[in-house]
Formats: C-alpha cells, structure tokens, sequence
C-alpha cells in the first residue's frame, strides 16, 4: 500500500492538508463557502489549484478549511520556492476560489459523504 504524501492536521473543527511541514503561506487567497465536509472540500480545492499551478517550479500547495459559525472558511495556498511571479500565483488560486461552478461542484463532493467532515 503506498504511503500519502499528504499531511493532513486537524484541530476540532478545522484541517489544514499540506505538501510539506512546517506549512508555510508564501502565497494565499480566502474564500467562505456553505457547511460541508471538511476533508472532502480540501481535497477538491488542492486538486483544482494544483492542476492549474503544476507548472509553477517548486509550488508546495496547503488548504485549510475551518468551520465557524454554520459555513467553511477556506484558505488556499502555499509555499513557492524560487524566483517565481508570487502575485501571479495568488490571482490564480482567487480565480480558483472565486468560481461558482467550481464551488459548487467542491459543496456537491464534500456533501455526497458528509460522514467523512
């Protein structure tokens, strides 16, 4: 069985899924959304921001998502190694995070096995 190479931290109601530790926000960007799973909504957004940042030399992505007050407070980011256009990144993963289709397809998946929050 292969091992994850995913570092997933929970802290009562909050996860933060990382590449690498310690987590570090060279580049981030934050958006609120509807209650659902937690895990299953970090999965969704790591797998979109690292399709559209794969190419980006010595990206290390993190999400983290906290329930507060009945909704999902989601962080997504991470560290950049390099001389990399640093802005460039954080208004990839805005555009990511602000996209209503995707965030309905991330509520669709984390609420289709709500038991794994």
């Amino acid at each position: 069985m292969r091992k994850s190479r995913w570092h997933i931290q929970r802290d009562g109601d909050s996860l933060i899924m990382s590449r690498r530790l310690p987590v570090r926000w060279d580049v981030a960007a934050e958006v609120t959304l509807p209650d659902a799973g937690l895990l299953r909504t970090a999965q969704q957004v790591r797998q979109d921001m690292w399709r559209a940042l794969q190419d980006l030399r010595g990206f290390a992505p993190t999400v983290e998502v906290r329930r507060e007050a009945g909704r999902l407070h989601v962080r997504a980011g991470g560290s950049v190694e390099g001389a990399v256009s640093k802005a460039h990144a954080q208004a990839v993963i805005s555009e990511i995070l602000a996209c209503p289709e995707r965030q309905g397809r991330w509520r669709r998946f984390a609420q289709h096995r709500s038991a794994s929050s």
